[in-house]
Parts: structure tokens; sequence; C-alpha cells
């Protein structure tokens, strides 16, 4: 189960990357560095959470 989620949270952090490549390419975005600071911030925080979850596991098994 926790294999499975760490993999989610994974998959989330590459759409959030993605989401902030599409805001940085559109001249929409009224505070540009915001995004950039919290897209980053929320896709090493999904992804330490995620590998964590994945290691984890690994740890379990042995």
């Amino acid at each position: 189960m926790r294999k499975e989620l760490g993999k989610f949270l994974l998959d989330v952090a590459k759409l959030v990357i993605g989401g902030v490549l599409l805001a940085a390419i559109m001249d929409d975005v009224t505070n540009r560095w915001g995004i950039y600071f919290f897209g980053v911030l929320a896709t090493f925080v999904l992804i330490f959470t995620g590998l964590s979850l994945i290691n984890n596991k690994e740890k379990e098994e042995d």
C-alpha cells in the first residue's frame, strides 16, 4: 500500500512540474516567482515523501 502511495506522489510531483512549466509559458501569470517558488517547494516535498514511502517499504521486506 505504501509503495503505491509513494508512486502516486511521484506522479503528482511530475504533474506539478508540468503545471509550473505551462504557467511559465503563458503570459497571464501575475506572480511568476510565487508560482515558481511554490511549485518547486511542492515538488520537493512530494518527491521526498514519495521516495521515503517507497524506501520504507523496501526496508520492511528485507
